[in-house]
């Protein structure tokens, strides 16, 4: 398989830097698709990947919000994903895994295998128990050409009570960046890019700008633009020059483009349809008008 690494970067040269989330915030999934249930997600998360496909290369489900509703949630998330595949889309799967040993290796398994139940092109972990409980992820991710998002700098305004502690005269986010440097060496694709990707806040561009410094092949995954109030600038301050654009990762945008202004009000699913394409239209020409691409 392509490694991960080359199929975003192609997935961006095509669509842009824009990732659609698809985050069924509790209340918010309209009566239109059946509401805040299971059915109801199921149906809206088929139509956000059909409003996010040809417009973007890149999805980000979160699995927090399927997995509340228990079996049946997670039944609706399998159906997405497949859909999300089906429709080219590279997907990302936000579930800030982190555990060690055996532990470790089954949520691996689960999201990165080459059969895993929930499939993925590449999965958020926490590394914040040691680099250790990276290695069943790098693992599964080396051996089926998988991606591993690792938190770095994230972008909640609780992130510095721990991340951006000095240790040993650094910040915890450039020691953890520093300790990873091995495993972005082993998950290189032929672009020179790598797999290992970290989670870096548009809400911190001059942090973002210092781990491009200390990680200059890794890719970034930037939340925080959009509803959390960053701008498309800020979002790709940790990008660099590539050709005639800036590249180095995706952008990710959920709320923003999810709920955008009268999408919940919207009678028909067409109606719906035209109301979140023109926002995840608006995201991607502010972004490519920073980007280039």
């Amino acid at each position: 398989m392509t490694p991960f690494a080359d199929r975003l970067i192609n997935a961006t040269e095509r669509h842009g830097v824009l990732c659609v989330g698809i985050d069924p915030h509790q209340g918010r999934v309209p009566a239109l698709f059946g509401g805040d249930t299971p059915e109801g997600l199921e149906r809206w998360g088929l139509a956000m990947v059909e409003a996010a496909k040809d417009r973007v290369g890149v999805v980000k489900p979160q699995s927090a919000f399927f997995e509340r509703h228990g079996w049946q949630g997670l039944r609706a998330l399998t159906t997405i994903l497949g859909a999300a595949r089906d429709a080219g889309l590279v997907v990302l799967m936000d579930a800030k895994r982190g555990d060690i040993g055996s532990t470790a290796a089954g949520y691996a398994s689960a999201y990165l295998a080459s059969d895993a139940p929930f499939p993925c092109d590449a999965l958020t972990v926490n590394p914040y128990m040691g680099v250790d409980t990276l290695e069943p992820h790098l693992k599964e991710a080396e051996a089926n050409g998988k991606g591993l998002i690792v938190l770095a700098r994230t972008s909640n305004p609780g992130s510095a009570d721990f991340q951006s502690r000095s240790l040993d005269g650094a910040p915890l986010f450039e020691r953890v960046v520093e300790a990873c440097a091995p495993a972005v060496e082993r998950l290189k694709g032929a672009s020179g890019w790598s797999g290992l990707m970290f989670v870096t806040g548009a809400t911190g561009p001059d942090e973002a700008r210092q781990l491009r410094a200390l990680s200059p092949d890794a890719l970034f995954l930037v939340p925080g633009y959009g509803a959390q109030g960053a701008s498309a600038r800020e979002a790709v301050a940790g990008f660099r020059p590539h050709g005639n654009r800036l590249a180095g990762g995706v952008v990710s945008a959920s709320r923003s483009v999810n709920f955008p202004d009268g999408a919940d009000t919207a009678t028909s699913v067409e109606d719906w349809h035209t109301i979140v394409t023109a926002a995840i239209d608006v995201a991607k020409a502010d972004l490519a008008a920073v980007t280039g691409c």
